[in-house]
């Protein structure tokens, strides 16, 4: 059995959704938040977007990961707020290949 270390991910072998679903959910998905985000930069096995607090952006970000967690089960997220409205991040991991493979979407 490989280790996790040695898995590549790629966008067809990992997203349950269509070429098409994926188009039309664009921006309700990870792909929508590399334009909402202030920064996103690459972490071990991942990416990790930066956002200033604004109102609904955490039940945003929980919309985007309950539906991604339909079609792509693989992905460990985590959202973190900084005490007093301060900044918010995003982290998607996974196996390897996982910030390849989001950039690609």
């Amino acid at each position: 059995m490989p280790s996790t270390s040695s898995v590549q991910v790629s966008a067809g072998d990992s997203c349950k959704l269509s070429p098409e679903q994926l188009a039309a959910q664009r921006h309700e998905l990870i792909p929508g938040l590399f334009k909402r985000a202030d920064k996103v930069e690459d972490i071990k096995n991942g990416l990790r977007f930066h956002f200033k607090s604004a109102p609904g952006l955490l039940t945003d970000l929980a919309r985007i990961m309950e539906k991604e967690h339909d079609c792509c089960s693989f992905l460990r997220m985590q959202v973190t707020m900084e005490p007093s409205e301060g900044p918010v991040t995003f982290e998607v991991t996974g196996p390897q290949g996982t910030a390849e493979m989001l950039r690609k979407l």
